[in-house]
């Protein structure tokens, strides 16, 4: 589960300002894009650390390590681009070390999310050169907020960085969120049912056929579109027995309940 992102605004804007067009830093820039992106997602309450709130002398290399000292979840890395002469290209792009994980359906939703507000969306691009994707040991993306010698990219950028930010952010979250669901165990129903010519109780559950206890059986249901299927996870002659199978299901995430019959 990822709670803690680090949230690195590129360059430090003391001895390395990044890109510079027109007397406009990219340190600056991205300082302003990665203050937004992160007080979004600190008010949805994840936990968010920033590599630096100002201009301070900090290496590429101490970006990562001081990513790794937090502990962090994730780490996102804010740029702009440049070009080699003016208006030679326009739009977004997301940079990551590899296609493992979430890092590709995170980096193309942040692009389509911007490519919505007016970018052109290039594309998602492997750099396993860059040293905050290369030494970070969290899943890290780096995105390329438009090219700072595009008239158009610097238009958008300032009159729509907080749509901007929302639009960063809620790449993170919905990919976060999805990947989340998809690991989520499905909710098990358990019932105790006596059984009178035992006299003894049979401890079920419905939800996946993976049981932590030996499975006697596996029935399956509907339930909607999704099967189910009911597992046999014990059989007692204590009605406590069964209780205590029970309440171990519900430390191990399930949506219990107890039902005679």
């Amino acid at each position: 589960m990822v709670n803690r992102i680090v949230i690195d605004a590129g360059h430090n804007g003391l001895t390395d300002p990044g890109a510079v067009y027109n007397g406009r830093r990219e340190s600056d820039d991205t300082l302003r894009l990665a203050n937004e992106v992160g007080a979004i997602l600190s008010r949805n309450g994840y936990d968010v650390i920033y590599t630096r709130t100002g201009d301070i002398n900090q290496s590429v290399l101490q970006k990562a390590a001081f990513a790794n000292d937090a502990d962090a979840d994730l780490f996102i890395s804010i740029h702009r681009n440049m070009g080699t002469y003016p208006e030679q290209y326009n739009g977004v792009q997301t940079l990551i070390y590899d296609r493992s994980g979430f890092k590709v359906p995170m980096a193309e939703n942040i692009n389509q999310n911007l490519e919505g507000l007016g970018f052109r969306n290039i594309n998602v691009d492997l750099r396993p050169d860059l040293a905050v994707l290369r030494r970070t040991r969290m899943p890290a993306l780096l995105v390329e907020a438009g090219f700072m010698d595009s008239q158009k990219d610097n238009q958008l950028f300032d009159s729509r960085l907080t749509e901007i930010a929302q639009a960063i952010a809620d790449g993170i979250m919905d990919t976060l969120n999805t990947e989340e669901a998809g690991n989520r165990q499905p909710a098990a129903y358990a019932s105790v049912q006596p059984v009178p010519s035992m006299s003894s109780y049979q401890m079920n559950a419905s939800g996946t056929p993976w049981s932590p206890f030996q499975a006697d059986s596996a029935v399956p249901e509907e339930s909607g579109s999704r099967p189910l299927y009911r597992v046999q996870v014990g059989a007692f002659h204590n009605l406590q027995n069964a209780v205590e199978l029970e309440q171990e299901l519900k430390r191990l995430g399930y949506n219990t309940w107890i039902v005679t019959v």
